[in-house]
């Protein structure tokens, strides 16, 4: 009876509020008027909501404006009007781009009555790329790339040198802030902008130097003949960096596979045009087990692919099996085609298309959406590797005899992760008996410390907080994946643990969405072993797993290296500098204490939680992936085969390491 009673009365109360809500939601209802209506005018929709145009308004969003300018520059080149780039890196993160193209209009524009120049630099959707005749394929479609650096610069600059005469005009925030004036003769012709991100928008305006590198490095790749050269103002060294290729993306290719053993001498290359779509294609295969694809669009990285790459991979997936038919290399292999996970182990390859009329997805342009491409960069392909095969059979023997080594190891993986994937299905029953799992069963509040060792894992198990978190210790060092492939890399006990905790399967049964944990916390002892395990589970996160370090779920845990005792206070040194930092603090002090800790066994299982697991205090290192090639390549050196190039990254960076602990 006096359950029905206070059922009865959290009824009413439940009434009244929705009653109550609905009376609210009426006078809202009638209160939305026109006055709610904003419009907003100029470029204010770009400072409004900038992340629409950029990506984001963090580093990639920063260089994202470089990108922007530069983009304008290559699209010159690739008409044929510029051969020269230069951008200037300038004392308070200021930007300097220039060119020698046609340069931007500066005539009287018939619409806004303002110049050509001022026009396409305030005004969303203003540029010569609608219409077609003054560009033929172009990576801007938008008409909003300068004009949102504009817009997001707390200073700009255009200088244009047309006719003879140079002009200019400076703006801020989107808003003109100088006449456009002619300031004299020009014997040449080109557009310089200078430009500075606006701190109100971007919480951190320094640029990167290595990652404007790389990204110019890419680009006189993709544009034959166009110098391009970086110069460096802001430290007192003032270099110069200049690139300049002859050989467009073939230099490219063998820039990508520079260390590894190719299986093959020549770089395959081909060219065509197709109803209207110019494609560039090139690729080698090397004895690595990875695979390594670059898509372009109008000289723009389509990193997440689209319908040319699609086409590019049909191309090879069908040639390569139409030529092994042919000279009848199946029969080992009960005539089994190729699958397209098969001629792409070992590949690198740089696709880059020209075409009118690109459609990208967003403003970023990650993904290209143009679907006649497909057709156009499979026929190209497809025509150019039948040839390539038919004139160098020995090099089409030797790549065809490692698709069938793949073929069969695919298919042992596939029984593999067949038990795997049963496991799953059973849940909680089929985890790993040494999977100290916690309570919570929602991934978002749950995490997961991957931890070495017997001693290690008993003082993080009585450590832990059971509600949310588990831990998954492991023995000893795991198998290398960067020199194993699939079905090797699922006969090890610890992998195997370890993919069945994580609940997301593997290779192309992969879902992030099953994933049973949010923070899955790599937990390794302060010395050369553990960063070496740290490694070993890093590569093997990056190669199988790369979703959960792209949306952050992947961590470092950083345990202390001392613990350092004066009289009843205990302080905790993370670092060296740390521990020189607290004894200078209680140098006055007597009977200080020093212990290091060589290892998380070495810790009990208050220290560990108070240091390295209460959410409150510890520190975790979040792992992130800026440069998805850059971080192949490293990877592909520390844990390759190739001796030479890891002693040469050794040797490199040696000075740089203030401790090593051997």
């Amino acid at each position: 009876m006096i359950k029905k009673t206070k059922k009865m009365k959290k009824t009413e109360k439940t009434e009244k509020i929705k009653k109550v809500s609905q009376k609210e939601v009426k006078q809202k209802r009638r209160s939305y008027t026109a006055k709610d209506i904003y419009v907003l005018h100029g470029l204010d929709p770009i400072r409004k909501r900038p992340g629409m145009y950029i990506g984001s308004t963090g580093t990639e969003g920063l260089h994202h404006l470089i990108k922007e300018i530069v983009g304008n520059s290559i699209d010159e080149a690739i008409m044929g009007y510029c051969d020269d780039i230069k951008i200037t890196l300038l004392p308070d993160s200021r930007v300097m781009i220039q060119d020698n193209g046609r340069g931007i209009p500066v005539d009287k524009h018939s619409e806004t009555k303002k110049s050509a120049l001022e026009t396409v630099l305030t005004t969303l959707h203003a540029g010569a790329k609608f219409g077609g005749k003054a560009y033929g394929s172009t990576g801007g479609l938008h008409g909003v790339g300068i004009s949102v650096v504009c817009a997001l610069s707390r200073y700009m600059k255009a200088e244009i040198c047309r006719d003879g005469f140079r002009y200019s005009q400076e703006y801020s925030q989107g808003k003109v802030k100088s006449k456009f004036k002619k300031e004299g003769k020009c014997r040449s012709s080109g557009t310089t902008i200078i430009f500075e991100p606006d701190p109100e928008i971007f919480h951190d305006i320094s640029f990167n130097k290595k990652k404007i590198l790389n990204y110019l490095r890419q680009q006189a790749y993709l544009t034959k003949k166009v110098k391009i050269n970086l110069i460096d103002k802001v430290s007192n060294s003032g270099e110069t960096y200049s690139f300049y290729f002859e050989g467009g993306i073939i230099s490219y290719v063998k820039h990508l596979v520079r260390g590894r053993k190719a299986l093959h001498p020549n770089v395959f290359y081909c060219s065509g045009k197709r109803d209207e779509v110019v494609t560039e294609a090139a690729f080698i295969y090397t004895d690595e087990y990875e695979c390594s694809e670059s898509s372009f669009a109008n000289n723009v990285n389509t990193s997440e692919g689209g319908f040319h790459l699609t086409g590019f991979r049909s191309a090879l997936t069908r040639t390569f099996n139409e030529y092994t038919k042919k000279v009848d290399l199946f029969k080992k292999n009960n005539n089994s085609n190729f699958t397209g996970q098969d001629v792409r182990e070992g590949l690198t390859a740089v696709v880059s298309i020209k075409i009118k009329e690109p459609q990208f997805e967003g403003q970023t342009k990650g993904k290209l959406g143009n679907p006649e491409t497909k057709a156009a960069v499979e026929h190209v392909v497809s025509v150019a590797l039948n040839d390539f095969l038919e004139r160098n059979p020995t090099e089409a023997k030797t790549i065809i005899q490692k698709f069938l080594l793949t073929q069969e190891a695919r298919k042992a993986a596939k029984a593999a992760k067949d038990v795997i994937l049963k496991k799953r299905i059973l849940g909680g029953l089929a985890l790993p008996g040494k999977l100290a799992n916690c309570i919570s069963r929602k991934p978002e509040n749950s995490e997961l410390y991957i931890v070495e060792g017997q001693s290690a894992g008993g003082s993080s198990r009585q450590a832990r907080d059971r509600h949310f978190q588990a831990i998954l210790p492991l023995r000893g060092k795991i198998l290398n994946v960067e020199r194993a492939r699939l079905n090797r890399i699922l006969d090890s006990k610890e992998i195997k643990s370890l993919v069945i905790a994580l609940g997301t399967a593997i290779s192309e049964d992969f879902d992030v969405e099953r994933a049973r944990y949010h923070h899955i916390i790599i937990m390794c002892d302060a010395d050369s072993d553990g960063n070496h395990i740290k490694a070993l589970l890093l590569t093997l996160f990056y190669r199988y797993f790369k979703p959960l370090i792209e949306r952050g779920y992947i961590y470092l845990a950083q345990p202390p290296l001392y613990k350092i005792k004066a009289g009843k206070t205990i302080e905790y040194a993370y670092t060296e500098d740390q521990r020189v930092s607290i004894l200078k603090k209680i140098k006055d002090r007597t009977g200080v204490s020093i212990q290091r800790y060589k290892g998380l066994g070495e810790m009990n299982a208050g220290e560990l939680w108070e240091t390295t697991m209460d959410p409150e205090n510890r520190v975790l290192l979040q792992v992130n992936i800026e440069s998805a090639i850059e971080a192949d390549k490293i990877f592909d050196t520390l844990m390759g085969k190739e001796v030479l190039s890891r002693k040469k990254f050794i040797q490199s960076y040696a000075k740089k390491v203030k401790n090593l602990d051997i």
